[in-house]
């Protein structure tokens, strides 16, 4: 799938993580338009469907869901079996994250998938324990990778260990190993994305793997709290080439709201302006003043004013609860408040940067401009890939070898 123009909608993305559903977790799946147009609250609002009233209604009623998702696309940060009626998937994410969850609930569709990783005959004559269940993990992520693939019409984001997060080479290697098996079973490199965890390694490796023609996510993309200016990560990403650049905009509030003490952090919590809403703002106004091809994805959106605030950005993952209330707030012509672009290409050409923000970024530049919310940030996201990989692993040596090796 191409990369869009900022003229164009973006390309059907993914999200990140799962929930254990009554018979099995999915990842977080990108809506449809045609799941977002459904509305049953029109049929009680006009009273049934057999009367000219209703099809007035019908015709001139939208949902909140509706209005926003003019503007971005719209990706719930939970999807379960139960909701592809209500908000049908386009894309999705296999991780670490949710290998623990189908692990755990040996009755999902994905089960075959494990099974058939754990059987995997070139991975079973792999002597060295600990490369052999490397092994596994890689083919057990493709293999949920390709049924995913079969289940939504857009792109399949596959998580790249986050162990080696801080190994150029190495992520570079992982990411060719993970798309070699996805082509032995016939999943072209245009429907596949690859996470990569912002370090100025993973960006690198962003930059090499983009040259080549592979996309990549990055993600754990955060800021230095206490400086207005710095983002260091983000435009390092962007002029790295990423196709997707992932930013948590509530984790970054979080972290400003728990830390006293700071004469600069409480200074820039004072003054009104919310970091994880203002990162996003930024980042996005650089993409597009400065012609890079990435796309933005707004994470950790909480709340209806979180959202209202990043209209125009090019993805929005939202919780179940916000995008329920969206789908079931009816929305009418003369209704004063009305739904308005925050971000676009075209205001983002007068958007004003300081001198030191345009430079290009290196290792040593980046590192010195992240700040302590960012290194903290970033490690914490880390320490939970790792930890989620580990556990996987270990349920992997329980198991194996299965009865039929």
């Amino acid at each position: 799938m191409s990369i869009a123009s900022p003229s164009t909608p973006p390309p059907s993305l993914f999200p990140h993580r799962h929930s254990s559903p009554r018979s099995a977790p999915l990842p977080t799946l990108a809506i449809s338009a045609a799941a977002r147009r459904s509305s049953s609250r029109l049929l009680t609002a006009a009273g049934g469907n057999n009367n000219s009233s209703y099809n007035s209604l019908h015709i001139s009623l939208i949902t909140e869901l509706d209005e926003v998702s003019r503007f971005s696309e719209i990706v719930p940060d939970t999807v379960i079996f139960d909701d592809f009626k209500r908000f049908a998937p386009t894309a999705a994410t296999v991780s670490s994250s949710l290998l623990l969850g189908i692990c755990g609930l040996p009755d999902t569709i994905f089960k075959a998938a494990i099974d058939t990783a754990l059987a995997d005959s070139e991975c079973v004559a792999v002597e060295d324990p600990a490369v052999r269940f490397s092994c596994f993990f890689n083919k057990a992520l493709v293999n949920v990778g390709v049924d995913l693939a079969k289940l939504v019409p857009g792109r399949v984001s596959t998580e790249v260990d986050a162990r080696l997060a801080y190994d150029t080479h190495g992520i570079v290697r992982k990411v060719h190993d993970l798309l070699k098996f996805y082509n032995d079973i016939d999943v072209p490199a245009e429907r596949l994305l690859f996470k990569i965890p912002s370090t100025w390694q993973g960006i690198e490796a962003a930059r090499v793997l983009e040259s080549e023609g592979i996309q990549t996510h990055l993600t754990f993309v955060y800021r230095h709290v206490a400086t207005s200016y710095f983002f260091a990560q983000a435009a390092a990403a962007a002029q790295a080439g990423a196709s997707v650049i992932q930013i948590f905009v509530g984790r970054i509030r979080d972290w400003a709201r728990n830390h006293h003490g700071d004469p600069e952090i409480e200074a820039a919590v004072r003054s009104g302006v919310d970091p994880g809403l203002a990162l996003v703002t930024k980042t996005y106004n650089y993409i597009h003043k400065h012609g890079y091809k990435s796309k933005l994805m707004a994470a950790a959106v909480r709340n209806k004013q979180d959202l209202f605030n990043l209209l125009g950005v090019d993805y929005i993952i939202l919780p179940l609860k916000v995008l329920q209330s969206l789908k079931e707030s009816i929305t009418y012509p003369d209704d004063k408040f009305a739904f308005v672009r925050r971000l676009s290409p075209q205001s983002a050409v007068s958007y004003d940067f300081k001198e030191e923000e345009l430079v290009k970024w290196d290792q040593q530049s980046m590192a010195s401009a992240m700040g302590p919310a960012a290194v903290e940030l970033l490690a914490t996201g880390l320490d939970g890939y790792v930890n989620q990989a580990k556990k996987v692993e270990e349920f992997f040596r329980k198991v194996w070898p299965p009865p039929n090796v």
